[in-house]
């Protein structure tokens, strides 16, 4: 679990740059450290290199999908709390990589609050 002295770091992940520039503001306002990436190769450099808490990834991109990076990422650190947020109503074939599928039309209070859980469930 995140210590009381550092905010969560998040790493937020989305090919579509305004959609990414939103997500960190609500992020940031709610008070985590937001990293970014807009493709697969980037997130997987930050995420090998710095302390993320959490990552939370649009599902469809053009360099491959959240669910393939949240099988990357959990070879890699499988404590690491993955969220796919898709526009999809149902989760994703491949889901079963990431801890948690958010839609997007869920509002922002929410995301936080599952965000939120996410974190404290992490062990």
């Amino acid at each position: 679990m995140p210590t009381e002295s550092r905010k969560p770091t998040l790493l937020c992940v989305d090919d579509n740059q305004t959609a990414l520039h939103v997500r960190q503001l609500v992020l940031e306002s709610a008070g985590y450290s937001v990293l970014v990436a807009t493709d697969f190769a980037t997130a997987m450099e930050i995420f090998s290199s710095s302390a993320v808490d959490l990552v939370l990834s649009d599902h469809v991109m053009e360099d491959g999908s959240g669910t393939e990076l949240a099988a990357a990422m959990k070879r890699f650190r499988p404590d690491v709390p993955i969220a796919i947020i898709s526009g999809l109503v149902e989760a994703p074939e491949g889901i079963e990589h990431a801890d948690l599928f958010i839609c997007k039309t869920d509002s922002p209070p929410e995301i936080l609050r599952k965000i939120s859980e996410l974190l404290d469930g992490r062990s």
